[in-house]
Protein backbone atom coordinates (compact mmCIF):
# COMPACT_ATOMS: atom_id res chain seq x y z
CA UNK A 1 0.00 0.00 0.00
CA UNK A 2 1.80 3.29 -0.93
CA UNK A 3 1.77 6.64 0.93
CA UNK A 4 -0.75 8.18 -1.55
CA UNK A 5 -3.00 5.24 -0.48
CA UNK A 6 -2.36 5.76 3.08
CA UNK A 7 -3.11 9.33 3.48
CA UNK A 8 -6.27 9.19 1.65
CA UNK A 9 -7.62 6.32 3.80
CA UNK A 10 -6.36 8.10 6.89
CA UNK A 11 -8.43 11.80 5.52
CA UNK A 12 -11.74 8.91 4.83
CA UNK A 13 -11.44 7.81 8.25
CA UNK A 14 -10.34 11.03 10.09
CA UNK A 15 -12.55 13.28 8.16
CA UNK A 16 -15.79 10.48 8.91
CA UNK A 17 -14.79 10.54 12.72
CA UNK A 18 -15.00 14.07 13.22
CA UNK A 19 -18.59 14.17 11.44
CA UNK A 20 -20.05 11.41 13.90
CA UNK A 21 -18.60 13.34 16.64
CA UNK A 22 -19.84 16.93 16.10
CA UNK A 23 -23.24 14.93 15.18
CA UNK A 24 -23.27 13.20 18.37
CA UNK A 25 -22.12 16.29 20.15
CA UNK A 26 -25.28 18.43 18.61
CA UNK A 27 -27.45 15.48 19.49
CA UNK A 28 -26.50 15.48 23.25
CA UNK A 29 -26.78 19.13 23.17
CA UNK A 30 -29.79 19.41 21.51
CA UNK A 31 -31.65 16.73 23.99
CA UNK A 32 -30.65 17.80 26.74
CA UNK A 33 -33.13 19.20 29.72
CA UNK A 34 -33.71 23.12 29.56
CA UNK A 35 -31.66 24.64 32.53
CA UNK A 36 -33.93 27.20 33.40
CA UNK A 37 -32.65 29.79 36.08
CA UNK A 38 -34.08 29.44 39.25
CA UNK A 39 -37.69 31.75 39.19
CA UNK A 40 -36.31 34.38 41.78
CA UNK A 41 -33.15 34.92 39.60
CA UNK A 42 -35.32 34.88 36.78
CA UNK A 43 -37.43 37.22 37.95
CA UNK A 44 -35.44 39.57 39.03
CA UNK A 45 -33.27 40.43 35.80
CA UNK A 46 -35.00 43.17 33.72
CA UNK A 47 -34.41 42.49 30.02
CA UNK A 48 -34.53 45.06 27.24
CA UNK A 49 -34.91 43.06 23.77
CA UNK A 50 -33.81 44.67 20.54
CA UNK A 51 -35.82 44.09 17.16
CA UNK A 52 -34.28 45.92 14.22
CA UNK A 53 -36.83 46.07 11.16
CA UNK A 54 -35.77 46.57 8.07
CA UNK A 55 -38.34 45.65 4.94
CA UNK A 56 -41.06 43.17 4.96
CA UNK A 57 -40.41 39.19 4.72
CA UNK A 58 -43.61 37.02 4.54
CA UNK A 59 -43.02 35.08 8.14
CA UNK A 60 -42.49 39.08 9.84
CA UNK A 61 -46.11 39.19 11.57
CA UNK A 62 -45.22 35.51 12.99
CA UNK A 63 -41.68 36.07 14.19
CA UNK A 64 -42.18 39.92 15.77
CA UNK A 65 -45.49 38.66 16.78
CA UNK A 66 -43.81 35.89 19.26
CA UNK A 67 -41.60 39.10 21.31
CA UNK A 68 -44.93 39.95 23.04
CA UNK A 69 -45.47 35.94 24.19
CA UNK A 70 -42.14 35.61 26.33
CA UNK A 71 -42.74 33.47 29.77
CA UNK A 72 -40.48 36.42 31.56
CA UNK A 73 -42.14 39.07 33.92
CA UNK A 74 -39.72 41.54 33.46
CA UNK A 75 -39.41 42.71 29.88
CA UNK A 76 -39.33 45.53 27.47
CA UNK A 77 -38.75 45.56 23.70
CA UNK A 78 -37.96 48.03 21.35
CA UNK A 79 -38.19 48.13 17.72
CA UNK A 80 -35.95 50.24 15.71
CA UNK A 81 -36.32 50.96 12.25
CA UNK A 82 -34.44 53.80 10.12
CA UNK A 83 -36.84 55.56 8.55
CA UNK A 84 -40.91 56.24 9.02
CA UNK A 85 -41.94 54.61 5.80
CA UNK A 86 -39.87 51.31 5.90
CA UNK A 87 -43.22 48.59 5.23
CA UNK A 88 -42.29 47.31 8.69
CA UNK A 89 -43.57 49.88 10.80
CA UNK A 90 -46.87 49.75 10.42
CA UNK A 91 -46.99 46.09 11.33
CA UNK A 92 -44.45 47.02 14.60
CA UNK A 93 -47.28 49.87 15.50
CA UNK A 94 -50.32 47.32 15.12
CA UNK A 95 -48.28 44.82 17.10
CA UNK A 96 -48.20 47.12 19.86
CA UNK A 97 -51.19 48.28 20.06
CA UNK A 98 -52.74 44.53 20.15
CA UNK A 99 -50.37 43.81 23.49
CA UNK A 100 -50.81 46.93 25.29
CA UNK A 101 -49.53 45.13 28.74
CA UNK A 102 -46.52 44.11 27.24
CA UNK A 103 -43.67 47.22 27.41
CA UNK A 104 -42.50 47.95 23.61
CA UNK A 105 -41.55 51.01 22.23
CA UNK A 106 -41.07 51.99 18.57
CA UNK A 107 -37.51 54.22 17.58
CA UNK A 108 -36.89 55.55 14.13
CA UNK A 109 -33.81 56.90 13.23
CA UNK A 110 -31.07 57.08 10.54
CA UNK A 111 -27.88 56.72 12.33
CA UNK A 112 -24.98 56.42 10.04
CA UNK A 113 -22.15 56.35 12.19
CA UNK A 114 -20.59 52.90 10.89
CA UNK A 115 -20.42 51.33 7.77
CA UNK A 116 -22.64 48.49 9.15
CA UNK A 117 -26.71 49.38 8.11
CA UNK A 118 -27.88 46.69 11.05
CA UNK A 119 -25.48 48.24 13.42
CA UNK A 120 -26.36 51.82 12.94
CA UNK A 121 -30.27 50.88 13.08
CA UNK A 122 -29.63 49.08 16.89
CA UNK A 123 -27.33 52.16 18.03
CA UNK A 124 -30.49 53.75 18.83
CA UNK A 125 -31.90 51.26 21.05
CA UNK A 126 -28.89 50.15 22.63
CA UNK A 127 -28.47 53.67 24.00
CA UNK A 128 -32.44 53.81 24.97
CA UNK A 129 -32.11 50.73 27.01
CA UNK A 130 -31.24 50.69 30.95
CA UNK A 131 -31.98 47.39 31.71
CA UNK A 132 -28.58 45.55 32.85
CA UNK A 133 -29.37 42.94 30.21
CA UNK A 134 -29.52 43.12 26.33
CA UNK A 135 -30.80 40.88 23.59
CA UNK A 136 -30.14 42.14 19.84
CA UNK A 137 -32.37 39.35 18.18
CA UNK A 138 -33.16 39.53 14.15
CA UNK A 139 -36.98 40.03 13.19
CA UNK A 140 -36.61 37.15 11.97
CA UNK A 141 -36.22 34.83 14.74
CA UNK A 142 -39.02 32.63 15.83
CA UNK A 143 -38.99 32.99 19.70
CA UNK A 144 -40.27 30.16 21.81
CA UNK A 145 -41.98 31.50 25.47
CA UNK A 146 -38.74 29.72 27.01
CA UNK A 147 -36.35 31.86 25.01
CA UNK A 148 -35.52 34.89 27.72
CA UNK A 149 -35.20 32.00 29.75
CA UNK A 150 -32.74 29.72 27.96
CA UNK A 151 -30.80 32.59 27.18
CA UNK A 152 -30.23 33.49 30.99
CA UNK A 153 -29.07 29.69 31.37
CA UNK A 154 -26.14 29.42 29.01
CA UNK A 155 -25.07 32.91 30.64
CA UNK A 156 -22.74 30.48 33.00
CA UNK A 157 -19.64 31.91 34.98
CA UNK A 158 -16.70 33.03 32.42
CA UNK A 159 -19.97 33.80 30.09
CA UNK A 160 -19.68 37.17 28.07
CA UNK A 161 -21.80 36.39 25.44
CA UNK A 162 -24.79 33.84 24.80
CA UNK A 163 -26.01 33.30 21.23
CA UNK A 164 -28.21 31.04 18.71
CA UNK A 165 -27.41 29.95 15.61
CA UNK A 166 -30.61 29.95 13.29
CA UNK A 167 -32.43 27.04 12.24
CA UNK A 168 -34.59 27.06 9.27
CA UNK A 169 -37.73 26.26 9.26
CA UNK A 170 -40.86 26.00 7.32
CA UNK A 171 -39.18 25.69 3.91
CA UNK A 172 -41.08 26.05 0.75
CA UNK A 173 -39.04 24.65 -2.15
CA UNK A 174 -36.14 23.03 -3.11
CA UNK A 175 -33.83 25.62 -2.28
CA UNK A 176 -35.36 26.57 0.73
CA UNK A 177 -34.44 22.91 1.51
CA UNK A 178 -30.91 23.90 0.45
CA UNK A 179 -30.62 26.33 2.72
CA UNK A 180 -32.16 24.43 5.50
CA UNK A 181 -29.31 21.72 4.68
CA UNK A 182 -26.73 24.97 5.25
CA UNK A 183 -28.38 26.37 8.21
CA UNK A 184 -28.97 23.14 10.30
CA UNK A 185 -27.30 19.62 10.20
CA UNK A 186 -24.06 21.35 8.45
CA UNK A 187 -23.30 25.35 10.03
CA UNK A 188 -25.88 24.93 13.55
CA UNK A 189 -23.66 21.19 14.10
CA UNK A 190 -20.11 22.65 13.44
CA UNK A 191 -20.84 25.91 15.51
CA UNK A 192 -22.53 23.86 19.02
CA UNK A 193 -19.51 21.16 18.45
CA UNK A 194 -17.59 24.32 18.90
CA UNK A 195 -18.78 25.88 21.40
CA UNK A 196 -18.70 22.56 23.19
CA UNK A 197 -15.39 22.60 23.00
CA UNK A 198 -15.24 26.38 24.51
CA UNK A 199 -14.34 27.81 21.56
CA UNK A 200 -17.91 29.39 20.61
CA UNK A 201 -18.31 32.09 18.05
CA UNK A 202 -21.09 34.81 18.25
CA UNK A 203 -23.88 34.80 15.57
CA UNK A 204 -25.73 37.99 15.35
CA UNK A 205 -29.16 36.11 15.23
CA UNK A 206 -30.26 36.13 19.07
CA UNK A 207 -27.32 38.00 21.92
CA UNK A 208 -27.80 38.38 25.48
CA UNK A 209 -25.24 40.88 26.89
CA UNK A 210 -24.61 42.01 30.05
CA UNK A 211 -24.85 45.70 28.68
CA UNK A 212 -21.98 46.64 31.31
CA UNK A 213 -19.58 44.04 29.20
CA UNK A 214 -19.85 45.78 25.91
CA UNK A 215 -19.99 49.44 27.30
CA UNK A 216 -16.67 48.67 29.22
CA UNK A 217 -15.58 47.28 25.71
CA UNK A 218 -16.56 50.95 24.18
CA UNK A 219 -19.99 50.50 23.81
CA UNK A 220 -21.93 49.29 20.61
CA UNK A 221 -19.54 50.99 18.37
CA UNK A 222 -17.30 48.97 19.05
CA UNK A 223 -18.89 46.28 17.14
CA UNK A 224 -18.26 48.51 14.10
CA UNK A 225 -14.81 47.28 14.05
CA UNK A 226 -14.94 44.01 12.08
CA UNK A 227 -17.84 44.25 9.18
CA UNK A 228 -19.74 42.06 10.64
CA UNK A 229 -21.06 42.29 14.00
CA UNK A 230 -21.01 38.76 15.73
CA UNK A 231 -17.07 38.34 14.33
CA UNK A 232 -16.23 41.69 16.25
CA UNK A 233 -18.21 40.44 18.94
CA UNK A 234 -16.64 37.17 19.20
CA UNK A 235 -13.14 39.17 19.12
CA UNK A 236 -13.97 41.67 21.87
CA UNK A 237 -15.46 38.90 24.37
CA UNK A 238 -12.18 36.78 23.73
CA UNK A 239 -10.17 39.77 24.56
CA UNK A 240 -11.81 39.85 27.91
CA UNK A 241 -10.61 36.20 28.92
CA UNK A 242 -14.27 35.49 28.46
CA UNK A 243 -16.50 33.15 26.37
CA UNK A 244 -19.16 33.34 23.75
CA UNK A 245 -21.73 30.47 24.53
CA UNK A 246 -24.72 28.65 22.19
CA UNK A 247 -28.25 27.99 23.54
CA UNK A 248 -28.78 24.49 23.79
CA UNK A 249 -31.24 24.61 21.80
CA UNK A 250 -31.04 27.08 18.28
CA UNK A 251 -33.95 29.09 17.69
CA UNK A 252 -35.93 28.59 14.20
CA UNK A 253 -36.00 30.88 11.49
CA UNK A 254 -39.10 30.80 9.05
CA UNK A 255 -37.63 30.33 5.50
CA UNK A 256 -40.53 30.18 3.27
CA UNK A 257 -40.00 30.36 -0.96
CA UNK A 258 -36.38 31.17 -1.69
CA UNK A 259 -34.74 31.22 -4.84
CA UNK A 260 -31.89 29.82 -5.98
CA UNK A 261 -29.78 33.31 -6.59
CA UNK A 262 -31.13 34.20 -2.84
CA UNK A 263 -29.93 31.48 -1.42
CA UNK A 264 -26.36 31.71 -3.14
CA UNK A 265 -25.91 35.14 -2.29
CA UNK A 266 -26.54 34.62 1.46
CA UNK A 267 -24.29 31.52 1.20
CA UNK A 268 -21.24 33.92 -0.52
CA UNK A 269 -21.94 36.78 2.00
CA UNK A 270 -21.26 34.37 4.87
CA UNK A 271 -18.32 33.03 3.26
CA UNK A 272 -16.68 36.41 2.72
CA UNK A 273 -17.71 37.62 6.09
CA UNK A 274 -15.73 34.48 7.61
CA UNK A 275 -12.78 34.26 5.28
CA UNK A 276 -12.34 38.25 6.23
CA UNK A 277 -12.35 37.79 9.89
CA UNK A 278 -11.77 34.22 11.10
CA UNK A 279 -9.26 33.43 7.62
CA UNK A 280 -7.72 30.49 9.66
CA UNK A 281 -10.73 28.45 10.18
CA UNK A 282 -11.91 29.51 6.78
CA UNK A 283 -9.16 28.07 5.02
CA UNK A 284 -10.04 24.56 6.50
CA UNK A 285 -13.71 24.90 5.00
CA UNK A 286 -13.27 23.29 2.32
CA UNK A 287 -12.29 19.90 4.44
CA UNK A 288 -15.75 20.23 6.11
CA UNK A 289 -17.91 18.31 3.47
CA UNK A 290 -18.12 14.77 2.13
CA UNK A 291 -17.01 15.19 -1.05
CA UNK A 292 -13.35 14.83 -0.13
CA UNK A 293 -13.86 12.48 2.68
CA UNK A 294 -15.32 10.56 -0.86
CA UNK A 295 -13.19 10.88 -3.10
CA UNK A 296 -10.67 9.84 -0.29
CA UNK A 297 -12.67 6.55 0.12
CA UNK A 298 -12.85 6.13 -3.01
CA UNK A 299 -9.71 6.19 -4.34
CA UNK A 300 -8.27 4.48 -1.10
CA UNK A 301 -10.70 1.61 -1.89
CA UNK A 302 -9.97 0.99 -4.65
CA UNK A 303 -6.21 -0.11 -3.82
CA UNK A 304 -8.21 -2.55 -1.87
CA UNK A 305 -9.56 -3.88 -5.12
CA UNK A 306 -13.46 -2.39 -3.89
CA UNK A 307 -15.60 -0.55 -6.45
CA UNK A 308 -14.74 3.30 -6.14
CA UNK A 309 -19.05 3.48 -6.56
CA UNK A 310 -19.28 1.49 -3.62
CA UNK A 311 -17.18 3.02 -1.36
CA UNK A 312 -18.37 6.65 -1.95
CA UNK A 313 -21.74 5.15 -1.29
CA UNK A 314 -20.79 3.53 2.19
CA UNK A 315 -19.30 6.89 3.30
CA UNK A 316 -22.23 8.85 1.97
CA UNK A 317 -24.97 6.77 3.61
CA UNK A 318 -23.05 6.83 6.89
CA UNK A 319 -22.58 10.36 7.14
CA UNK A 320 -26.26 11.54 6.03
CA UNK A 321 -27.40 8.83 7.83
CA UNK A 322 -25.57 10.76 10.88
CA UNK A 323 -27.05 14.11 9.68
CA UNK A 324 -30.97 12.47 9.66
CA UNK A 325 -30.50 11.39 13.03
CA UNK A 326 -29.65 14.95 14.30
CA UNK A 327 -31.84 16.51 12.62
CA UNK A 328 -34.71 13.65 14.15
CA UNK A 329 -33.54 14.25 17.58
CA UNK A 330 -33.16 17.80 17.47
CA UNK A 331 -36.47 18.61 15.74
CA UNK A 332 -35.21 20.47 13.08
CA UNK A 333 -37.20 20.32 9.91
CA UNK A 334 -36.08 16.64 7.55
CA UNK A 335 -38.56 15.12 4.82
CA UNK A 336 -37.22 12.38 2.21
CA UNK A 337 -35.63 15.29 0.08
CA UNK A 338 -33.21 16.26 2.66
CA UNK A 339 -30.21 13.63 1.86
CA UNK A 340 -30.72 15.34 -1.94
CA UNK A 341 -30.05 18.41 -0.36
CA UNK A 342 -27.51 17.31 1.75
CA UNK A 343 -25.29 15.86 -0.59
CA UNK A 344 -25.86 19.01 -3.27
CA UNK A 345 -25.30 21.34 -0.26
CA UNK A 346 -21.51 19.39 0.32
CA UNK A 347 -21.37 19.35 -3.59
CA UNK A 348 -21.57 22.93 -3.85
CA UNK A 349 -18.90 23.52 -1.01
CA UNK A 350 -15.85 23.70 -2.63
CA UNK A 351 -17.50 26.13 -5.54
CA UNK A 352 -18.60 28.17 -2.36
CA UNK A 353 -15.02 28.19 -0.47
CA UNK A 354 -13.89 29.54 -3.56
CA UNK A 355 -16.22 32.24 -4.04
CA UNK A 356 -15.40 33.23 -0.63
CA UNK A 357 -12.18 34.44 -2.36
CA UNK A 358 -13.29 36.02 -5.69
CA UNK A 359 -14.03 39.40 -3.98
CA UNK A 360 -15.48 41.48 -1.47
CA UNK A 361 -18.58 42.92 -2.31
CA UNK A 362 -21.72 42.18 -1.31
CA UNK A 363 -25.48 43.35 -0.79
CA UNK A 364 -27.53 43.30 2.60
CA UNK A 365 -31.02 44.19 2.12
CA UNK A 366 -30.25 46.74 -0.45
CA UNK A 367 -26.86 48.04 0.52
CA UNK A 368 -24.32 47.54 -1.10
CA UNK A 369 -20.82 47.00 1.69
CA UNK A 370 -17.71 45.02 0.99
CA UNK A 371 -15.41 43.46 3.67
CA UNK A 372 -13.14 45.48 3.62
CA UNK A 373 -15.12 48.32 5.19
CA UNK A 374 -14.69 48.43 8.39
CA UNK A 375 -13.04 49.84 11.58
CA UNK A 376 -15.60 52.06 12.84
CA UNK A 377 -14.99 54.14 16.11
CA UNK A 378 -16.33 52.63 19.09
Amino acid sequence: MDALTVTALIFAVSALMVHLLTTAIGIVRTLKPSRAPSRARWNAEPVTILRPVCGIDPFDETTLRTSFHLDHPNYEIIFCSDREHDPAVPLVRALMAAYPGIRSRLLIGDDRSTPNPKLNNLIKGWNAATTPWVIMADSNVLMPPTYIGEMFAAFRPGTGLVCSPPVGSHPDGAWAEMECAFLNTYQARWQLAADAIGFGFAQGKSMLWKKSDLDEAGGIGALALEIAEDAAATKIVRQRGLRVRLVDRPYAQPLGRKTAAQVWQRQVRWARLRRSTFIPYYMLEILTGSLAPALAAAYAGASFGLNPIASIAALWFVWYGAEAALAKSAGWHMTLASPAAWLARDLALPVLWIQGFMGNRFTWRGNEMTVATAGGKP
